[in-house]
């Protein structure tokens, strides 16, 4: 094969491979492996459509200029922040700051409560925290979060809900993974709260990812019109289909609203260089997000999101 041969046969390969992914994304469905896990870096695959140009234009493929030129159009457009990016034009009514933490098997535990002594935030959702973790907690945060849901479990199964606010039990999600609800009174306003860690997209499990998300999306759709805050490892961004239809039922993610939509959350070794953002906090449109930080806890490859949330009053209409 010639030079130029082999050139052309290196950028079609790219080309067919982005294409597919992009393919997936046009049609609004994940796919199978390797698509869903390819989606969650597809503003990265700007790099070998990229390199596919490249190697178009040095050899002179006419044809294939024109494939690179529709694949990046393409991915300009679903790089754009997905959902609404709205808030309410009602007073602010009370202020709720929350922090969402994947502890890895609960390695990250003396982390986070370094960070939850140092920010100080009203309700803290932790993923990934096992026996030890959730123990460890409870003696180091009792005082400043003296109310708590959890789903006790060993390894990755186990999850907890911390919160300054009294807490009412509420039906929780049933998961592979601990999901605990609760109903926090935020000085007088119930404010409902869902953990979220559905299992991720393994090869061989994407359909029990799918159907854990999809269990996620018939809570979103059924909060009705109160106010409420889905957060966690969603285990997907908004370039996953099952992601979307969440946002779908009018949850907004809050690092969005705070202009911070695509900023990585894993893996924590490349954030914020490369990743992408699968921890997130939904709050339903009664929010605004003053802003949102990302907190790099040693000995965890989840990077932590704390977002400063404000509770607005009711029956306002939103605005864009």
């Amino acid at each position: 094969m010639t030079r130029r041969g082999l050139g052309i046969s290196t950028a079609a390969l790219l080309f067919a491979a982005v294409s597919v992914v992009l393919g997936c994304r046009l049609a609004d469905t994940d796919g199978i492996t390797p698509v869903p896990q390819l989606l969650a870096f597809l503003p990265w695959l700007l790099a070998p459509a990229g390199a596919g140009l490249a190697l178009a234009l040095l050899t002179r493929w006419w044809p294939g200029t024109i494939w690179a030129a529709a694949v990046l159009a393409l991915l300009a457009w679903f790089i754009a922040p997905y959902g609404k990016g709205t808030e309410p034009d009602g007073r602010a009514i009370a202020s709720l700051t929350v922090l969402t933490s994947n502890v890895e098997f609960g390695q990250a535990t003396d982390a986070l409560v370094a960070a939850v002594r140092e920010e100080r935030p009203d309700v803290v959702f932790v993923e990934e925290c096992e026996y030890g973790c959730s123990a460890r907690l409870r003696q180091a945060l009792s005082e400043s979060h003296p109310y708590r849901r959890s789903v006790a479990g060993g390894g990755s199964t186990g999850s907890v809900l911390l919160s300054r606010y009294p807490l009412k039990a509420a039906p929780g999600i049933r998961a592979t993974m601990g999901m605990p609800g609760a109903v926090a009174d935020v000085n007088g306003h119930a404010v409902r709260l869902q953990l979220a860690h559905p299992m991720p997209p393994l090869p061989g499990q994407v359909d029990l990812w799918r159907r854990e998300l999809g269990e996620l999306r018939d809570f979103a759709a059924s909060a009705g019109s109160g106010p409420t805050v889905l957060a966690g490892d969603f285990n997907a961004s908004q370039d996953h289909a099952a992601f979307r239809a969440i946002l779908d039922t009018g949850l907004r993610d809050a690092a969005r609203l705070a202009g911070s939509g695509r900023t990585p959350t894993w893996p924590a070794r490349t954030a914020p260089a490369i990743g992408a953002q699968i921890d997130h906090v939904l709050v339903s449109a009664d929010f605004s997000a003053r802003d949102a930080r990302f907190l790099d806890l040693a000995d965890t490859d989840h990077r932590a999101v704390l977002v400063d949330l404000r509770l607005h009053e009711a029956g306002r209409p939103a605005r864009s």
